[in-house]
């Protein structure tokens, strides 16, 4: 399920040493409680909520109303949990730039720990960055891949594209017990301050496009690069001005040799072969729309939107005196939950001894 979009201002920055180091230790003594009081699913469902993760950056200290609440939350979270991962239940692979292609990798790493095949788990990062970089093109650039999961193989996936143009940047949330096709309404949410035009291939209203699409790029690529050459020189409906200006008809021979050879069963098989992107699935649902008459969505999928301060002074400068007594509370709640777990523990030996069985 698809838990949202969000699209934030771009503030550029980051957060400062002494602020980052205090975020790391709350987020880490946070994720204890929670995996404590309910268990490392309950922490996922949690991040996959596109309120509670605002709110989470919010109590870390970070801005409400910035694309680097998600870089930064994910960041902290990530280094504040490692070498307890394996005692949590929880694992963060992932995350900005490079260190978002290593995810398969890390996922990879830990394995041996896992109830779960991690090739599973890698399939599902690589088709949650595919479906919001190919499949829903609304202008946004991925640049961050943070993916959360459990021993038992449940994921949560927080990613972030940009628009450098508009200066705003759109969160997707997923949560992966939810998602019960990859190329179907999968969010759980999308966040963004902004709404414009984008091109939907897994909105419900799709549907018929992505069946079209699929069994178009099962045809001979000669066929399809006339229907595109035949295309450019059509006056389109305005919708379709963005979406063919970069479609180059022989670039794209290669890849329509590809889908032709592998002959995918379905859009998602589609979408997984290496080298099928955006621009292959812009031409194919072009050429499904205007020929075929199987037009795709082209409503902008986002339903959250926040306002309003953190790190920039906003509503006021982060007091670190207040910081440093949260981060204290929790952790002598910890340690007294530990007692008492503790204690519960030895009641129960206790009246086994007393009452053997």
């Amino acid at each position: 399920m698809r838990t949202g979009i969000a699209n934030l201002p771009l503030h550029y920055g980051k957060a400062p040493r002494w602020l980052f180091q205090r975020m790391k230790e709350l987020a880490r003594l946070i994720t204890i409680f929670v995996i404590s009081e309910y268990g490392p699913e309950e922490m996922l469902k949690k991040l996959s909520d596109p309120f509670w993760f605002q709110a989470f950056g919010c109590v870390l200290g970070f801005d409400w109303h910035s694309s680097g609440i998600t870089t930064t939350v994910c960041g902290a979270l990530k280094e504040g949990i490692k070498g307890i991962e394996k005692d949590l239940g929880l694992f963060v692979a992932g995350g900005k730039g490079g260190t978002s292609r290593k995810t398969p990798l890390e996922i990879e790493q830990v394995g041996t720990y896992l109830n779960q095949n991690p090739l599973k788990l890698i399939y599902a990062s690589k088709m949650v960055a595919k479906v919001d970089s190919s499949a829903l093109q609304d202008s946004y650039q991925l640049y961050h891949h943070c993916f959360i999961f459990s021993k038992n193989g449940l994921w949560t996936v927080v990613q972030q594209g940009m628009n450098t143009s508009t200066r705003y940047a759109r969160r997707y949330h997923w949560l992966g017990e939810e998602v019960k096709d990859f190329v179907c309404e999968p969010h759980s949410a999308i966040c963004c301050d902004k709404k414009g035009k984008a091109l939907n291939m897994v909105a419900k209203k799709s549907k018929k496009a992505r069946e079209v699409t699929t069994l178009l790029a099962k045809e001979k690529p000669e066929g399809l690069i006339s229907e595109i050459k035949k295309l450019q020189n059509l006056n389109l409906p305005t919708h379709h001005q963005v979406l063919v200006k970069d479609i180059n008809p022989e670039r794209l021979n290669k890849i329509f040799l590809t889908t032709y050879d592998k002959q995918p069963e379905n859009f998602e098989e589609l979408l997984g072969i290496k080298g099928v992107g955006p621009k292959t699935i812009r031409a194919l649902s072009l050429i499904s729309e205007l020929v075929y008459g199987t037009a795709p969505s082209f409503n902008d999928p986002v339903r959250y939107s926040f306002a309003h301060g953190g790190k920039d002074g906003h509503p006021y400068p982060v007091d670190r005196k207040n910081y440093d007594l949260s981060i204290n509370i929790l952790k002598k709640a910890i340690n007294s939950l530990k007692i008492e777990q503790s204690e519960k523990i030895n009641a129960i030996k206790r009246l086994h001894n007393f009452y053997p069985a």
